[in-house]
């Protein structure tokens, strides 16, 4: 098969998403020294739009879209994103040819007064733009102030710095990548908030029928991060994840078995179902759906069809 001599990069042209992009460009030029690596810069509809939370305006998905069309008209050949903005089903003629090594997937509490979140006080104003994260905090600490924050990285530490919040609650592996770990004043154990699918890792998108692209990329996957998103994303999937739902499912490899641990909740805290379950790599995909089963069977379907029929009323 015949390698390519030159290869373009969609991508987003936040800063995070630039470094992920140029991470994942230097790769490539350092194992295939002849390779002419490019980015394609684009600003999709979900960075346009910041006045309105993810949930109401469609979803990760609107940070993806524009990358896929430009590689599907030929301008680009493969994209890269955050896992956690990947939507659950990909388009059709689309796969995941890898998935690199994960970055520290925990939440990161950021304050300017406070070190964590036990800390907060009674009316102390908490941002986040996830109704994962909101569920666990009005689950633990009913006594915060919840208000959304959406932007980039930098946006949103702007929005901390200027007094509008007390905190902020964003990625670790965003902060790390960009430099700016130093702002993390504690990262939160997914004992106390557990990560979205995927949080922390990169994934590389590409057609399908390119599998010349797809043995290309071979030696970026990372088998152990490759199977811990998968079981998470295999259980989203059969739950319907998506920004509509809190939702949040976490997977550790350890001597070459999975422990999975995911939570499902309504958006105000006051009804939160946890499951977890242990499995090989090789049976991470059935691992996902094995625990989805033990969520629906503590009540995760009520959980889903009172959200549907909220969703169905606004």
């Amino acid at each position: 098969m015949t390698e390519p001599n030159r290869l373009v990069i969609a991508t987003r042209e936040s800063p995070l998403a630039l470094w992920q992009a140029n991470h994942v460009k230097a790769r490539l030029e350092a194992l295939y020294p002849g390779l002419q690596v490019e980015l394609l810069g684009m600003t999709t509809q979900g960075d346009r739009i910041l006045d309105v939370t993810l949930n109401k305006i469609g979803g990760k998905g609107l940070f993806v879209k524009e990358l896929e069309t430009a590689i599907s008209e030929g301008r680009a050949d493969i994209a890269v994103h955050s896992m956690k903005d990947v939507p659950m089903v990909l388009p059709e003629g689309f796969t995941l040819a890898a998935i690199g090594e994960r970055e520290d997937p925990r939440d990161a509490f950021v304050s300017n007064q406070y070190d964590s979140l036990d800390q907060l006080t009674a009316g102390c104003v908490v941002g986040t733009s996830s109704l994962r994260r909101e569920s666990q905090l009005r689950a633990r600490f009913p006594h915060l102030v919840i208000k959304p924050l959406r932007g980039n990285v930098g946006t949103r530490l702007g929005k901390l710095d200027a007094g509008e919040y007390d905190a902020i609650i964003l990625a670790s592996a965003g902060l790390i990548r960009l430099g700016l770990a130093s702002r993390i004043k504690s990262a939160i154990s997914p004992d106390d908030s557990l990560p979205s699918p995927g949080q922390g890792a990169l994934g590389i998108e590409v057609r399908s029928d390119r599998s010349d692209l797809i043995s290309l990329l071979t030696p970026f996957n990372h088998p152990a991060t490759a199977a811990c998103v998968t079981a998470e994303r295999s259980l989203s999937r059969r739950l319907g994840g998506s920004c509509q739902i809190p939702l949040g499912a976490f997977a550790e490899e350890d001597d070459g078995f999975l422990r999975l641990r995911a939570f499902i909740a309504n958006p105000d805290g006051s009804d939160i179902i946890y499951a977890e379950g242990n499995g090989s790599l090789a049976a991470a995909n059935g691992l996902g759906l094995q625990v989805a089963e033990l969520l629906c069977t503590e009540g995760a379907t009520e959980i889903l069809k009172s959200l549907a029929a909220a969703a169905a009323a606004e």
